[in-house]
């Protein structure tokens, strides 16, 4: 029987093996390591979107505030709450949570200038006011749509940084847990329609 010199297929298998096995490991590492990275990226990019969010509310409220100061002018010091927590949210650039603090507060002095709005009959029938609250109830909704994308973004994050086997490549290149973004809802008072 004829035998090709020099080729031992027998022994060409376990070289293969030993070859296949770390080709395997490597594949898997850079799968888990894109996996991460375009997680890591899509926190990035719905923070981005909550930020445009509450750059539009930063834009909105000093209209709302001059609005409501023209019918209740006496109310200085409401006024001024939510002038100064507007300035500390637009200058929050901190983390996650402690832009919530800030946001958390802006939505509370929010809160207290709708009070003071609900004051005054004639206001709530002010076309530019009325406009105006729309604009910011869709703000609030548009915010709240994109803190629960990023949340949800930051919870796949968060969950594949910690699991087995893919905490490996998270710890060896240094990805980190992100926080969440939690902030109350402002809730924009509506006039009641009234029909006749």
């Amino acid at each position: 029987m004829y035998q090709p010199s020099g080729l031992n297929f027998g022994a060409l298998i376990p070289c293969g093996i030993v070859l296949l096995v770390p080709l395997l490991v490597l594949v898997w590492a850079i799968a888990n390591y894109n996996g991460l990275v375009r997680l890591r990226n899509l926190v990035r990019e719905s923070w981005a979107q909550i930020d445009t969010e509450l750059c539009r509310r930063y834009d909105l409220i000093p209209n709302l505030v001059d609005v409501v100061k023209g019918y209740a002018a006496h109310e200085r010091q409401a006024f001024q709450i939510v002038v100064e927590a507007r300035n500390r949210a637009v200058a929050s650039t901190g983390s996650p949570a402690s832009q919530a603090r800030d946001e958390n507060a802006l939505v509370g002095s929010v809160r207290q200038l709708w009070a003071v709005a609900e004051a005054y009959p004639q206001l709530q029938a002010d076309q530019q006011f009325l406009r105006l609250q729309q604009e910011l109830t869709n703000t609030e909704d548009r915010i709240q749509a994109a803190r629960r994308f990023y949340n949800a973004n930051v919870r796949d994050l968060n969950t594949r940084i910690e699991v087995f086997p893919s905490n490996l490549i998270a710890g060896l290149f240094a990805f980190k847990s992100e926080e969440f973004f939690e902030v109350e809802e402002m809730v924009v008072r509506q006039a009641p329609a009234v029909k006749l």
